[in-house]
């Protein structure tokens, strides 16, 4: 891995950091955080699934040990950074990108998140009461994210990374 991938990574990982402090809206129980799910698929487009789910891990420890993220943020970021990815890389279409977020998050973590909080957080939920939050987060960054990277490659950034 060079050193510029590195340090786009790590650019990315403060940007999802300080977006998740300064951009959130109210989803039903919960608030959205999209900047996180923004960043997950410009990183699975730009760099593909497993650099994107490294830097959706690193943000997650960051904002767990600052306090601005919950232990939720690791399966929410994770999986849809992955799926982002993997589609991504199978149709190299960015739209895909997009619906590997939101399928991803939305609904995947989102199942997941249940009986993960009842284990490591202590919270007891029914099946889907994660899921509406999830997904207006994920839905709304996916959105953001698809229009980022379609701005991203009319300045021709993929030249300047590798």
């Amino acid at each position: 891995m060079n050193t510029k991938k590195l340090v786009v990574m790590s650019m990315f990982v403060a940007l999802a950091v300080a977006g998740s402090a300064l951009v959130s809206f109210p989803a039903g129980i919960a608030r959205a955080y999209p900047i996180q799910h923004a960043i997950n698929v410009i990183a699975a487009v730009l760099f593909g699934p497993i650099p994107a789910v490294t830097i959706a891990f690193v943000t997650g420890v960051v904002r767990v040990l600052t306090g601005t993220g919950s232990l939720l943020a690791f399966p929410g970021g994770m999986i849809g950074a992955l799926l982002a990815g993997l589609l991504y890389k199978m149709s190299g279409r960015i739209g895909f990108a997009a619906v590997g977020e939101i399928i991803g998050t939305g609904i995947i973590a989102s199942l997941i998140a249940v009986p993960y909080a009842k284990l490591l957080m202590g919270t007891e939920t029914a099946a889907l009461f994660f899921m509406p939050p999830f997904l207006v987060s994920s839905i709304s960054g996916a959105i953001l994210g698809v229009v980022l990277v379609y701005r991203l490659e009319k300045t021709k950034v993929r030249s300047l990374l590798y």
